[in-house]
């Protein structure tokens, strides 16, 4: 097991990621994190804050009893923050965020009131993923991704239908009407932005009715909510969004129906089977096999959201759709070819770059 501790190379990976943030002397920067956050992250970030001369302070909230039926696990909504007047008043008074939460405020009900911002100005906030400082290190921003993730974003905004297919039997189709997109390339020196470190990826949520088809997941693809490669063939059955059928045999399949029903049967709908986002990995520095070289306690999986030429496909949440749920999947997914309205974006697993130019 790797160790945490303050290393120099991790604090020079923070500072530059916070330069590439553009953090000025004098700028008054929050730390969020949470009594179960990962301390190191937290140290590294304050130290190289205060290092470049910003003007720094720490909220850390005790993490929330838990009240979910199964673990949860990188959904990116930490519920850490509970609304509490206060920290959110203050949070939205800072020139920059650094989000150090476990889960992370990427989808948290409190984030569109801090990034309103107050007395005239919006912060900029910076979601440092819950990882091992040596996966930070490996995947500090890279400048040029910016121009890549983009240009995706663009092609997704212009896009009216995803078509996504693969030799293993998927063939899945994506309305693109009335999306919403995003993208992170994992700084945010503007601000209103929001970003997350690691990163490199595109996205759309799609509005309610968009998604129907098959998805197959075979060996070697991923299901980041158990931090595990699949073993065996699992066959989703997709209809007006949903799951409606799992299939497959092995354990693989079994843990993700009882997952899926785990939440069904707390929360008394099917909102968890549904989709939350589709997308595609733009970043070469993230790596597929990453998981591999890392214990499951220093690892957040966020890198191989983002690993080039995966196809994302997750479930939960999807505020355009008017779904809530805590319950999500992420699923990347090797091999894919993904089409916008026929052009071929990602092709058996592989950017096309003149499509992305």
């Amino acid at each position: 097991m790797l160790v945490e501790r303050i290393e120099h190379k991790w604090l020079a990976a923070f500072a530059r990621t916070f330069t590439l943030c553009q953090v000025q002397p004098g700028e008054v920067v929050a730390i969020v994190a949470e009594t179960q956050s990962r301390r190191v992250n937290v140290d590294l970030a304050r130290l190289a804050l205060e290092g470049l001369g910003a003007r720094v302070f720490e909220v850390t909230l005790t993490t929330p009893t838990l009240s979910a039926p199964a673990p949860v696990r990188s959904t990116g909504a930490s519920d850490a923050i509970a609304q509490l007047a206060p920290v959110v008043a203050s949070l939205a008074r800072a020139d920059f965020v650094v989000d150090c939460t476990v889960e992370g405020l990427l989808h948290a009900p409190e984030l569109p009131t801090i990034m309103q911002g107050a007395d005239g100005k919006r912060p900029r906030l910076l979601m440092v993923s819950n990882e091992h400082p040596e996966i930070l290190e490996r995947t500090v921003p890279d400048p040029a991704l910016e121009g890549v993730v983009r240009s995706a974003m663009k092609k997704l905004k212009g896009t009216q239908q995803m078509h996504v297919t693969s030799s293993a039997g998927s063939d899945l189709r994506v309305s693109l009407d009335k999306a919403v997109v995003g993208g992170v390339w994992g700084f945010c020196p503007k601000p209103g932005m929001v970003s997350h470190w690691p990163a490199g990826l595109a996205l759309a949520f799609p509005a309610a009715g968009s998604v129907n088809g098959t998805l197959v997941m075979a060996p070697g693809d991923v299901n980041l909510t158990f931090k595990r490669y699949l073993r065996d063939t699992i066959t989703l059955q997709i209809e007006d969004d949903s799951v409606v059928a799992i299939e497959g045999h092995g354990v693989d399949a079994d843990m993700m129906r009882g997952y899926y029903k785990a939440w069904e049967d707390a929360e008394g709908h099917r909102a968890c089977y549904a989709v939350s986002h589709v997308g595609f990995g733009l970043n070469p520095a993230a790596r597929w096999d990453a998981m591999t070289f890392y214990d499951k306690r220093d690892c957040n999986g966020t890198e191989l959201r983002a690993f080039a030429g995966n196809f994302l496909y997750s479930t939960g949440a999807n505020e355009v759709a008017g779904r809530h749920t805590l319950g999500h999947f992420d699923l990347p997914m090797r091999g894919c070819t993904v089409q916008l309205d026929g052009a071929v974006i990602v092709n058996a697993g592989e950017l096309v770059p003149e499509a992305l130019a």
